[in-house]
Parts: structure tokens; C-alpha cells; sequence
């Protein structure tokens, strides 16, 4: 084992988590209620990134693995495990601010308790040899079935979360939550990664350590980046739950005079091109409907079998090729703010997913 390399690896990674550490604890966030839940889940990741600098700095330090593996095995599976309950809480609460309940805080910490004492239990007590291995085997798959579990709880409220962003905005703001799945699928690879690294020789344990910092920078760079959406998002969530909590059924008898009412306003409203305008969502365009959300949700699916977002988005596009037809003199710039989207990356994405030539193409057809 390259014993330098190894004691690089680990202050690199102490002093960026620290630091990180050090942000997610005091930095400020605006001076607004909206933003508590943000700061709490912030916080919940501090409380996960001191909680690995700590395992981190007890290696370096205390060198405790050249002094007991069996001690350092049981440290790094009790850290894991309870990291990666905060990790999942963490971000799981920045799309569902009820998550985090105290019935769900105790359940998860009795589980680490009972976790860690049995892990101790098969490294201290069990007799050296196949009886040993085989309760490190059953430990090692209860943490990874446990971190699975999680990383599933999370992806399923990641999909109910864009789900309401697609049926509530006109506008693609499910891609600012975009972060949270490709950090879940990282975070579900580099957990199990470093479980099974735990159990390898000593001359690959740097490898665990330095595939640890791109993860953290991403972590990093996602919740501040995510600080500039947080409000657009978390408004537009809650508009969606309060909204169907209060969503009233439609009788079947009044749906025909339901969707005819619909059907003749909305043919004006198309006229009017108020498509065009970013930032309005369903409830926006049912008050100018003179109809509530249920109706016109109801009749958008039923009539073009799409979502609210996708239906908007096949306005602007046909909005944006009649404006590339006229306009030879509008770069594509103008012509994506001109139609409605938020920027020019995603409409050239979303005109070339439904037409197959990115704009500037198409217009040369």
C-alpha cells in the first residue's frame, strides 16, 4: 500500500467536506418561511458530510486500520448506514417537506443502533472463519438493501414530483429537480462501491477515498444551484397538492357542458396566443377559462393524451416554425423567447425531439 497516497487522498477529502461542511451549516438563504424546509434538508447533508469527515479523520489520525480492521470495518459499515438514511432524508425532503417525521427519525435510528450492535457482534464475537464471513455477508447485504430501499423511496418521490411540475407549469421547471435522480443513481453506485471496498486489501482503499471528492463537488454544486429554483419549485408543488386536495369530481352526467364550455374558451385563448408567456401554470389558465384545474386537466389528457407542460410545449413549437418562417431575420434566440420557453437550450432540445432538425435546420428545409 502506498501509505503517502493514502494520507493525501484522505486530507483532500476532510478538508473539502469540511468545507462544504461549513456552508451547508451557516451559509444564508433568504429571509422567507418558504426557504426553512431547504434549510433543513441543507443541514440534514452537514449533519451526513460531518458524520463521513469524522470516519475520514479517525483513519487518518488514529490510523485505525493498521492498528484493528475489524474496528474500522465496524466503523465504516455504522457510518454508512446511517448516512445514507441522511442522505435520502435530506434530499427526499427538498421535494416532500413531510418526510421527515419524528415516528420516521426514531424507526431509522433504532434500525442503525440494531445495525451497528450486530455488526460489532459478528466482528468481535463470532469465531474467526466461515461462520464470521457469512455474518459480514448478511451485514453487507442488509446495507445494501437498506440503502436500495431508500434510493427507491427517493426516486418514486422524484417522479410524483415532476409528474405535479408537468401537469401544474407550462414551463420545464421539473429540469431544476433534474439533479436529484442522477444524484440518487450516483449516490446508490458509490454507496455500494464503498461498502464492498470496506471488505478489499489495503493497497485499494485510496480509490474509496478519491472517488469520494467528484461526488461531493456535485453535491455541492447542486444544492447551490438549487437555491436559485428552490422557491419556483416548492410554490409550484404545494400549488399542485393544494389543488387536489380541492379538486372537486366531475359529475358524468355534466362532462359533455364541462368540456364544450372548455373547448369553445380555450379556441380563443389559443387565438390570443397567451401560450407565449412564460411562467403561467393550469391554474393561471383555468381562472382565464373562467373553470377550475380539475375540468380543464381532465380535458387536456382526454382530448390530446398529454400533460399539461407537453401540450403547452407543442403550442410554442408550432408557434416558433410559423415564427421561423416569417422571420428569417430573428436568430433563434429571439424566436425561443418569442415563444415562451426559458431558454434557448431547451427549446432547440424540445424542437428537435418533436421534429427532428434542431430550428436552425428546419428553417433551411
Amino acid at each position: 500500500m502506498n501509505y503517502q497516497l493514502y494520507q493525501y487522498s484522505l486530507c483532500s477529502a476532510i478538508a473539502l467536506m469540511l468545507f462544504f461542511c461549513f456552508y451547508f451549516f451557516f451559509a444564508k438563504t433568504p429571509e422567507k418561511e418558504i426557504f426553512n424546509n431547504y434549510l433543513r434538508s441543507r443541514r440534514t447533508m452537514g449533519v451526513a458530510l460531518l458524520a463521513l469527515s469524522a470516519n475520514y479523520s479517525v483513519h487518518l489520525f488514529c490510523g485505525i486500520r493498521f492498528i484493528n480492521i475489524n474496528a474500522a470495518i465496524l466503523m465504516n459499515l455504522s457510518t454508512y448506514f446511517l448516512c445514507y438514511w441522511l442522505f435520502s432524508s435530506a434530499l427526499t425532503s427538498l421535494l416532500d417537506r413531510s418526510y421527515i417525521t419524528p415516528r420516521r427519525l426514531r424507526t431509522h435510528i433504532c434500525l442503525w443502533i440494531v445495525f451497528s450492535t450486530l455488526s460489532g457482534t459478528v466482528l468481535f464475537l463470532l469465531p474467526k472463519g466461515m461462520i464470521q464471513n457469512i455474518g459480514l455477508l448478511a451485514m453487507a447485504v442488509w446495507l445494501i438493501t437498506y440503502g436500495i430501499i431508500l434510493a427507491r423511496r427517493l426516486i418514486l418521490t422524484y417522479k410524483r414530483a415532476v409528474q405535479t411540475l408537468d401537469e401544474t407549469h407550462s414551463d420545464d421547471v421539473a429540469v431544476y429537480v433534474h439533479w436529484m435522480s442522477v444524484f440518487t443513481y450516483w449516490a446508490a453506485i458509490f454507496g455500494v462501491g464503498c461498502g464492498l471496498l470496506t471488505f478489499l486489501p489495503d493497497e485499494y482503499i485510496y480509490i474509496w477515498i478519491l472517488s469520494s471528492i467528484p461526488f461531493y463537488i456535485y453535491l455541492f454544486y447542486s444544492y447551490l444551484n438549487y437555491l436559485l429554483f428552490y422557491e419556483q419549485i416548492e410554490r409550484t408543488l404545494e400549488d399542485g397538492k393544494e389543488t387536489s386536495s380541492t379538486d372537486e369530481t366531475i359529475p358524468e352526467k355534466d362532462i359533455p357542458q364541462y368540456y364544450e364550455h372548455i373547448a369553445r374558451n380555450l379556441e380563443n385563448w389559443i387565438k390570443m396566443e397567451t401560450y407565449t408567456q412564460s411562467g403561467f401554470t393550469i391554474n393561471d389558465m383555468a381562472k382565464a377559462l373562467g373553470t377550475n384545474r380539475t375540468y380543464l386537466s381532465a380535458y387536456i389528457k382526454e382530448r390530446y393524451n398529454l400533460s399539461f407542460r407537453d401540450w403547452v410545449a407543442n403550442l410554442r413549437i408550432e408557434y416558433a416554425k410559423q415564427m421561423l418562417k416569417e422571420h428569417p431575420d430573428m436568430n433563434i434566440k429571439q424566436i425561443s423567447e418569442a415563444s415562451g420557453f426559458l431558454s434557448v437550450s431547451h427549446f432547440i432540445k424540445t424542437f428537435t425531439e418533436k421534429e427532428g432538425y434542431t430550428p436552425a435546420k428546419w428553417r433551411k428545409q
